[in-house]
C-alpha cells in the first residue's frame, strides 16, 4: 500500500502530539501521525517531575536559567539553542495549558512551583508527580478530538525513504539528501506500507531500553537515532547518556524501573547509606541537590565501595501529610512493595534515563537530511551539552516543535511527493527459533551496555562493548536479511545501532565530560 501526507510525524510523545496540533492550526493538509505502540506508552507520560521555564519573574529570570543551564551541561551546550528554549519557555507553557494540561497552582492562581538538582530557582511547573502524564493525557485529548490528524496507532517505522532507495548512491557525504517519506510497518497485515510525505518529523523518543536497567518504557530503543543514522544522517553527542541518579529499586521492576522524582530531593529528600550516614558531602558542596551526573557517579561510587545493590532517599523528617499530597503516587507504589515513605527509606539506584545526543538539528529543527525535522530526545539540539539540566526535556520539545512546525509551513509548498519510490520487497521468512534469537540478542546488547558503557567507563570496557557489538550486528544483518520484517527484529537492529554510536562517541572522547566519566583520562575541571 502507498499513501500520502503532507506532514508525516514519527512518534507520539509530547514532541510529536506539538507539533502535529502547530500544523493542524495552519490546514495546509493532510497530517499523520505514527505511533509504535499506543499514545499513551510514550516516554513523556513516565516524567514525573516537571517543566523547567521562568515564570516567577519576581525571583527568577532567563539569565539564571541560561547560567544553569550551561553549567549543567558542563559548558558544551550551544547557547544559541540554551537562549531559544528558556525564552521561548513561557510561550509555550500558554500552549500547553491552552490545549488543556493542568499545572498544579497555589491559592492565589500563581504556579506552585518546584525546585530540582541543577536549578538556582523554584521553576519547576508540574502535576502532582505524575506531570509527564498529565501532559500525555491533555496532548492526547487534544490530538483525538482534532479531525485533521489521522493517528495510527501499533505501526511501526523501519526505514526512513532518501534518493538511496531510488538507486542512488548516499554517503555521509553527500551534500544534498532528502526524506521522502517512510516504510511503515503494519503489523496487523505483517506489510511494510510505503507513506510518502512532504515533510517527515522524527520524534521517536530515546533509547534507554538498550540497557538493563531504566526509568524508560521498552519501547525506547533509539529507533529514530539509527533510522537516521543508516540514511547517512548526521547524530552528535550520543556518549552523553544520562542515568537518573534515583529509581525505586525493586529487582522485580527494572524495565521500566520506577522513578523517584528529582523534585523528591527538591521538596528537601536526603540520600543515605542504608545505615542512614550522609554521604553527598564527599563529593559536592550541593550534596543532594547536585546535578545529576554527580549525583548518580557518587552513588555508583557508594555502591561500589560498600558492596551494596541499593543507597536510601530519606523525606521520613518531612510533614508525612505534606508529603503524600506532593507525591502521591510515589507514596502509593512504595506502599505496594511494603515501605511507607513518611517513616521509611526509599531504596535507589541509578538507572538510564535520557539521551543527551542524538539526531542532530539546527534551530528550525531541520536535520541534515532535506524536509527531514527532529524533535524532542531522539534529537540533539545543543541545548543539553554534556548533561541535562532536570526537567529542561520537556519544554524543549514543545519549543522545538514551534520550531519545526513554523519553518515547514513556511517551506511545504516547496516539495512534491516523489512518485518514484519503489514499494518495500517483503521477501523472507520467520521461525519461532529466530525470534528466541532476537529476544536474546536483545538481552546480550543490554547487558553490554550495562557492563561496558556505563556511568563509569574505561578504553578496554569501551573495546569490549565495540567488538561484542560489531559480532551482533553482523548476526543481526545476516538475520534480517533473510526474513520479512517484524518490529522485534528492527528493533534489535536499532539498539545495536545506537549501542555503536554510544560507544563509538565514547571512545573517540578522551576526557572526562558531562555525563562521560572513563578512568583513563584526566578529569575535566568542572568534574568532582
Amino acid at each position: 500500500m502507498v499513501y500520502k501526507y503532507d506532514f508525516l510525524i514519527i512518534g507520539g510523545g509530547v514532541a510529536g502530539m506539538s507539533y502535529a496540533l502547530k500544523v493542524a492550526r495552519a490546514k495546509k493538509g493532510k497530517i499523520c501521525l505514527i505511533c509504535k505502540t499506543t499514545l499513551d506508552e510514550a516516554n513523556t507520560t513516565r516524567a514525573q517531575g516537571g517543566v523547567a521555564s521562568v515564570t516567577n519573574m519576581l525571583v527568577d529570570n532567563f539569565d539564571k536559567h541560561i547560567e544553569d543551564t550551561m553549567v549543567a551541561g558542563d559548558y558544551i551546550s550551544d547557547p544559541k539553542a540554551v537562549e531559544l528554549v528558556v525564552k521561548n519557555g513561557p510561550e509555550q507553557i500558554k500552549e500547553l495549558v491552552n490545549w488543556g494540561v493542568n499545572f498544579d497552582r497555589k491559592e492565589d492562581g500563581s504556579y506552585d512551583l518546584h525546585r530540582e538538582g541543577g536549578h538556582s530557582e523554584f521553576r519547576i511547573l508540574h502535576h502532582a508527580d505524575d506531570t509527564g502524564a498529565e501532559i500525555q493525557r491533555g496532548l492526547m485529548n487534544a490530538v483525538r478530538s482534532c479531525p485533521d490528524i489521522e493517528i495510527k496507532e501499533n505501526h511501526f517505522a523501519v526505514e526512513i525513504i532518501t534518493q538511496h532507495h531510488l538507486g542512488a548512491r548516499v554517503t555521509r557525504r553527500t551534500p544534498y539528501k532528502n526524506c521522502y517519506g517512510a516504510y511503515i510497518l503494519n503489523p496487523e497485515t505483517e506489510k511494510v506500507d510505503t507513506y510518502l510525505s512532504k515533510v517527515t518529523v522524527m520524534c521517536t523518543g530515546g533509547c534507554g531500553a538498550i540497557y538493563m536497567t531504566t526509568s524508560n518504557p521498552v519501547i525506547a530503543t533509539g529507533d529514530g537515532e539509527a533510522m537516521v543514522y543508516r540514511a547517512k544522517g548526521t547524530v552528535a553527542d550520543m556518549e552523553f547518556v544520562q542515568f537518573h541518579p534515583t529509581v525505586l529499586h525493586n529487582p522485580e521492576e527494572t524495565h521500566p524501573a520506577y522513578l523517584i522524582t528529582e523534585a523528591m530531593r527538591g521538596y528537601g529528600g536526603v540520600l543515605r547509606l542504608p545505615d542512614g550516614s550522609t554521604f553527598m558531602e564527599k563529593y559536592d558542596e550541593r550534596l543532594s541537590l547536585a546535578p545529576r551526573d554527580i549525583v548518580a557517579r557518587a552513588i555508583d561510587k557508594e555502591m561500589k565501595i560498600h558492596g551494596l545493590d541499593h543507597v536510601c532517599l530519606d523525606v521520613t523528617h518531612k510533614d508525612a501529610e505534606e508529603t503524600k499530597h506532593h507525591f502521591p503516587n510515589i507514596y502509593q507504589k512504595c506502599l505496594s512493595i511494603g515501605i511507607d515513605i513518611t517513616k521509611d527509606y526509599i531504596p535507589v539506584r541509578p538507572a538510564a534515563h535520557y539521551m543527551c545526543g542524538g539526531i542532530k538539528v539546527d534551530l528550525n529543527g531541520q536535520s541534515s537530511i532535506d524536509r527531514l525535522y527532529a524533535i524532542g530526545e531522539c534529537a540533539c539540539t545543543g541545548l543539553h551539552g554534556g548533561n541535562r539540566l532536570a526537567s529542561n526535556s520537556l519544554i524543549e520539545a514543545v519549543v522545538y516543535a514551534e520550531a519545526a512546525a513554523r519553518h515547514s509551513l513556511e517551506h511545504i509548498d516547496e516539495y512534491d511527493f516523489n512518485e518514484k519510490v519503489p514499494e518495500w520487497n517483503d521477501d523472507g521468512t520467520m521461525t519461532n527459533e529466530e525470534k528466541v534469537l532476537i529476544t536474546q540478542s536483545k538481552n546480550e546488547v543490554a547487558q553490554i551496555m550495562s557492563n561496558y558503557v556505563g556511568i563509569v567507563r574505561s578504553d578496554l570496557r569501551l573495546k569490549r562493548a565495540w567488538d561484542r557489538l560489531d559480532m551482533l550486528y553482523e548476526e543481526t544483518e545476516a538475520l534480517y536479511k533473510r526474513v520479512k520484517p517484524t518490529k522485534d527484529i528492527c528493533e534489535l537492529r536499532n539498539m545495536i545501532n545506537v549501542g555503536y554510536l554510544i560507544t563509538r562517541w565514547a571512545i573517540e572522547r578522551k576526557e572526562c565530560r558531562g555525563l562521560h566519566y572513563t578512568i583513563d583520562y584526566p578529569h575535566h575541571a568542572y568534574d568532582k
